[in-house]
């Protein structure tokens, strides 16, 4: 039994069993999942739990060095696309931007998708893990 940290056992064991490159998807609740890519789903209803409060805790316990999102986030989904800047910012993470159909290709490599409960239009990323003794925050 765990004092603190992730109390959902599938999320503390995909990231304790991550390595350097790895990924994850964090999904709103309408993001196709590939065939073969597990799905953690922890959408109880429109809206919970949202894209940034997964990103929230996601962001305590997972070193990250590479972010992916879907160029539209930009246009489409203004708030969520500041809150990805602000938490990772470009000039210390490696950002890739693409379409969303080739967003949607990335997801085929993830170990995970974590589908959230957010409703609003491509709130979604792919997060890459660093290594765990790199200088990177």
């Amino acid at each position: 039994m765990q004092r603190h940290g992730i109390l959902n056992s599938h999320i503390a064991k995909i990231l304790a069993d991550l390595g350097h490159t790895d990924t994850i998807c964090i999904a709103d609740c309408g993001l196709p999942v590939p065939e073969g890519v597990e799905k953690i789903d922890l959408a109880l209803t429109f809206g919970t739990p949202s894209f940034q409060q997964v990103m929230d805790v996601i962001w305590m316990h997972m070193k990250v060095e590479a972010i992916h999102v879907a160029e539209e986030m930009k246009e489409h989904n203004p708030h969520l696309y500041r809150y990805m800047e602000s938490t990772y910012p470009k000039d210390a993470f490696q950002w890739t931007e693409t379409h969303h159909d080739a967003f949607k290709e990335a997801t085929k490599h993830c170990k995970c998708i974590i589908r959230t409960g957010e409703a609003s239009p491509y709130a979604n990323v792919i997060l890459r893990a660093d290594c765990i003794f790199s200088d990177r925050p």
